[in-house]
């Protein structure tokens, strides 16, 4: 049977085919590279990889191996063609990139791990993988737990850039100390080390670009490598460069919690909002902190007076909750109070830090429900 010539590289010519089809989704953002050509943009891939060296983490990347520049290539043109999601991670980068450049050098550790948190989150904090992984660093609980992290059901600190990319940099320490090489370390953080060290050990291989691996992971150090080539040099690609944060950076605070309080009375005394608090402190689940000791981030310029602030609206809020204790009765659920006292069964839910409705009332205890009609039964029942 008769074939046609082999195609040598089938990736290349898939990508070309689809820039030719679609050639409105690589318009590029600025005047310095037209990424709307298709030639124009692998020419642009391929002179990423040609010139200097390329490293990772000071080790370098055998480009001279055809396999390693067409895996990489391949992640290259993958990134590019999704210009929006680029977009998205340059206007966030210099939100968060900061931060974690800061705490990398103070660490005495490798500039080029925060690439990392770019693959396996894309920056943002709510990020969840199907099997649970969580935040930034996309730690899965057991894991976070055993690096310092605060997992419980108000608090989560897996979404917290400064709590988890600290607990990143020791797993990384770590892995770096098994495995004596950041590549491998990094390979290790992606599939886990006992996983890694099962490979090195059958395949008689301490090479990650001669190991066999999970597609995850035998794409993931290629992906972090294209996010540096990319992040590092946007407008060669099309893209305007990273932008300085020009909003006042936030402030801050130490609060320490004798019980649990609403995040609100947090929100007064910074004088900004709810929706403000929890976007800065994406770490904080629900609507109340935790009884304990708090690091939280508040607007720019708020910390000033904040704790008198914060006392003042704490007294009024403990008044206010004595005031609207109501005591439960014989046939009263959940659902007839709500409608009784014309208040959402979610807000009784929220007021009591109660999970669900489900669970039946006892007569004798106590619920704080805020509505002036429940105010004015609890105070008739106090008085009599």
């Amino acid at each position: 049977m008769k074939t046609g010539p082999r195609v040598k590289n089938p990736i290349r010519t898939i990508l070309v085919a689809f820039c030719l089809l679609f050639p409105v989704i690589a318009w590029p953002l600025s005047g310095d590279a037209d990424v709307s050509d298709p030639a124009n943009l692998l020419r642009l891939v391929g002179n990423a990889m040609t010139g200097a060296p390329l490293d990772f983490c000071g080790e370098p990347v055998p480009l001279d191996n055809p396999e390693i520049r067409e895996r990489l290539e391949r992640e290259m043109l993958l990134a590019l063609w999704n210009r929006p999601q680029v977009i998205f991670l340059l206007n966030q980068y210099g939100r968060y990139m900061p931060h974690i450049e800061k705490m990398l050098k103070d660490s005495a550790m490798p500039d080029d791990l925060k690439y990392m948190v770019i693959i396996e989150s894309s920056l943002k904090h709510y990020a969840v993988s199907p099997k649970g992984a969580t935040g930034f660093w996309q730690f899965m609980a057991p894991t976070g737990s055993r690096y310092g992290l605060t997992i419980t059901q108000d608090r989560d600190e897996r979404r917290n850039v400064f709590a988890s990319t600290t607990a990143a940099i020791r797993y990384l320490k770590s892995l770096y100390g098994m495995l004596h090489s950041w590549t491998l370390a990094a390979a290790a953080f992606n599939m886990g080390e006992e996983g890694l060290k099962t490979e090195i050990l059958i395949q008689k291989v301490s090479d990650y670009y001669k190991l066999y691996l999970p597609v995850e992971t035998q794409r993931y150090v290629f992906r972090i490598i294209s996010a540096k080539l990319i992040l590092s040099k946007p407008e060669k690609y099309g893209f305007l460069p990273v932008k300085e944060q020009s909003q006042i950076p936030p402030d801050r605070i130490e609060l320490t919690c004798s019980q649990r309080v609403p995040l609100q009375i947090v929100a007064e005394a910074a004088k900004t909002y709810f929706k403000v608090i929890k976007e800065l402190n994406p770490e904080i689940r629900g609507y109340y902190l935790s009884q304990g000791s708090h690091t939280l981030l508040i607007p720019g310029g708020a910390a000033a007076g904040f704790q008198d602030r914060y006392e003042t609206r704490l007294n009024k809020w403990l008044t206010e909750s004595k005031e609207c204790l109501y005591t439960v009765k014989k046939g009263d659920s959940l659902s007839s109070l709500a409608a009784r006292f014309n208040v959402p069964l979610p807000a009784l839910l929220v007021w009591n830090r109660l999970t669900s409705g489900k669970k039946p009332l006892v007569p004798g205890e106590k619920l704080v429900i805020y509505s002036n009609s429940a105010a004015s039964q609890a105070k008739q029942e106090k008085e009599q």
